[in-house]
């Protein structure tokens, strides 16, 4: 079971999905733009295309629609399932229940029918028979692989197009308008003029042949709506990577794994276009594949020491080798901001599934007494706006910062209003870049001293190498133990007032890491919850309130805590702590931040590697509250 309810002796429980609306034929009305298709295909046979033209279609007639692509660890071959969501409200997290089941592979066929709720509709190639399990859904057979052959002349294409054949059908069953189907075809297969008209082809023979030969019998269709306009659809990682192109990166060096190397390869494309020098047309960025992501976090401290704006993006696995490099950030204050893209662990885990489970070792990373700035973007909007204040504040605070996305969030498409062009400058922090500049600090301090705190902040002030010859300005950085003037030393008193200092200016941290979002009604109740999480919290309390059951939220946004969070558990009689993890590490943090108050915390768990929905936070709170 994947939610747990701790706090008290009762727990919650998952409950059978219940029927998804009935049947026109019974008289009962339509479910329009309120349900999920779910298409179960093989990775490798050109889905993913299909899959984002029927995706596209719907959001351009104007409904609100997510999508969250399940795919395997493997290259091809291994089933993959795509999800759809249409939401007339605008809810896009994972909804569990499934309106519409698209089955193209065989070898999960049958297990996918038995999954679907009653009153579901299933499209299915004819040849896997699928009628027979169940006489409480509506069945669609299809002979996809006569109309394969019909409709496409190229013996290679066929598996691929295949696909498409199934988008016709779809938009038949669900009244999808064929001219959004053929903007959303050119749009993926722009400026290829071919693949265009094969695909397009496939799609309007499917269509047709369903509209001769099925009659529908389920309620599910989708309408035009206006709730579309004027936004956008783009994945977090590509989100990322927009906001650390505009935050002035100019040094990438990473290592691929999944779920983050599209974040450092959508980087690579946009720097491609947006960052070379017009006149001599060569790149006025670095980006370096490493050997391993422990180079990669070393390449990134030495450009960071150098003065250069610089990033790494990683997993779990790559946040676990980076341990010593992340001490050294943070001992010899070098900045750095690293994305973690949090999947599934323990060990490899589940490479291809969802988890917020790094959220204690990446805030403690480092052997020894050692804590970082971590951010957590609660949409695609913030993966782009605090990929910005990553950077300001891993400069402004000297040490890395990691930016905790996951894998629903980095990898799937979400919906969005367009991003906002930076209306601030960088902050830099305290460099001395020039002479001059030096030559002021020295005669107002009397020294440049690299780690003394001059000014009651903590942060020390920090110049460049190479920026002068002064031999004031010249410095070393150590991992070892020093002094103020950066030279070693062993003596216990140098090391306690530097370590002293380092959490004196974690302490100054509070006053510039983005705030929680706070919204308070008055309800006894209060939600606290963070990244991806958002989605299906927000859509739990808009049902928890039809209930009867008012709630208050805040959502986290930043480590350390602000005064904030204290505060809203103090001012409610039992808070819920939402976690995608096992063993609510936000929990955790939080009861040791909250004190006294810490008996009024509860723990909702969900860490079976699918995104949150917000069924598992309302039982979650209905257990609690004994509803």
């Amino acid at each position: 079971m994947s939610t747990v309810l701790e706090g008290q002796s009762e727990r919650g429980t998952l409950r059978s999905p219940k029927p998804l609306g009935a049947v026109e034929s019974a008289g009962r009305p339509s479910v329009v733009n309120d349900f999920s298709i779910h298409v179960a295909t093989v990775n490798g046979s050109g889905s993913q295309s299909s899959n984002n033209i029927l995706m596209r279609a719907i959001f351009q007639m104007g409904i609100p629609v997510s999508g969250k692509n399940l795919f395997p660890s493997n290259i091809q071959g291994l089933p993959t399932w795509f999800t759809i969501r249409a939401s007339r409200e605008g809810f896009i997290a994972r909804r569990r229940d499934v309106g519409v089941l698209i089955c193209m592979n065989p070898e999960t066929a049958h297990e996918d029918v038995r999954t679907v709720a009653p009153g579901a509709a299933v499209v299915y190639a004819e040849s896997l028979k699928l009628d027979t399990l169940r006489n409480d859904v509506h069945f669609y057979p299809v002979p996809f692989s006569k109309l394969v052959l019909e409709l496409v002349s190229d013996g290679k294409l066929r598996r691929l197009v295949v696909n498409m054949i199934c988008v016709g059908v779809a938009a038949w069953l669900l009244g999808i308008d064929r001219e959004e189907i053929k903007k959303a075809v050119v749009k993926q297969f722009k400026g290829k003029e071919k693949a265009v008209e094969v695909n397009l082809k496939a799609i309007h023979g499917g269509f047709e042949w369903a509209e001769k030969n099925l009659t529908k019998a389920d309620p599910f269709r989708l309408e035009r709506m206006n709730a579309t306009a004027g936004k956008i659809i783009i994945d977090g990682n590509a989100a990322a990577a927009i906001g650390s192109m505009m935050a002035g990166v100019s040094v990438v060096a990473w290592y691929p794994i999944t779920p983050s190397s599209s974040l450092a390869e959508s980087l690579i494309d946009y720097c491609r276009v947006h960052r070379v020098d017009p006149e001599t047309g060569k790149p006025t960025f670095a980006i370096v594949q490493a050997e391993d992501e422990m180079a990669a976090l070393g390449m990134v401290l030495g450009a960071g020491w150098a003065g250069a704006r610089a990033m790494t993006s990683t997993s779990g696995p790559g946040i676990s080798l980076m341990s010593e490099f992340t001490g050294l950030g943070y001992y010899a204050e070098i900045p750095a901001v690293i994305f973690n893209i949090q999947r599934v662990g323990p060990s490899t885990g589940l490479p291809t599934r969802t988890m917020q489970g790094d959220v204690t070792s990446t805030y403690y990373l480092s052997h020894g007494d050692a804590r970082h700035i971590l951010l957590f973007p609660g949409s695609v909007l913030e993966c782009y706006t605090l990929a910005q204040e990553a950077f300001d504040l891993a400069e402004r605070f000297q040490t890395p910062v990691f930016v905790m996305s996951d894998l629903d969030l980095g990898m799937n498409n979400w919906m969005s209003d367009p991003f906002p062009y930076p209306e601030k400058g960088l902050d830099r922090g305290k460099v001395l870049r020039s002479n001059e500049e030096l030559a002021e600090h020295i005669r107002k301090f009397g020294e440049f001293a690299r780690y003394k705190d001059v000014d009651g902040d903590a942060i020390p002030y920090r110049t460049l190498p190479g920026f002068s010859d002064n031999p004031a300005a010249a410095f070393f950085t150590r991992g070892s133990g020093h002094t103020e003037r950066a030279t070693y030393s062993e003596r216990p008193d140098d090391y306690t007032r530097n370590m002293d200092r380092l959490a004196k200016k974690f302490e100054t941290v509070k006053r510039y890491i983005p705030r929680p979002v706070v919204e308070n009604g008055g309800a006894g109740i209060g939600l606290i919850a963070y990244g991806s999480s958002d989605f299906a919290v927000q859509e739990a309390r808009g049902l928890l309130a039809r209930k009867g059951v008012p709630t208050d939220y805040l959502r986290l946004r930043a480590l350390p805590f602000t005064s904030d969070a204290a505060e809203f558990v103090a001012s409610h009689e039992r808070v819920y702590v939402v976690d995608q993890n096992r063993d609510g590490q936000m929990y955790d943090l939080l009861r040791l931040e909250a004190g006294n108050d810490s008996g009024k915390l509860r723990s909702i768990r969900h860490y079976d590697g699918f995104p949150l929905d917000a069924e598992t936070v309302i039982e979650g709170v209905e257990a609690g509250e004994k509803i």
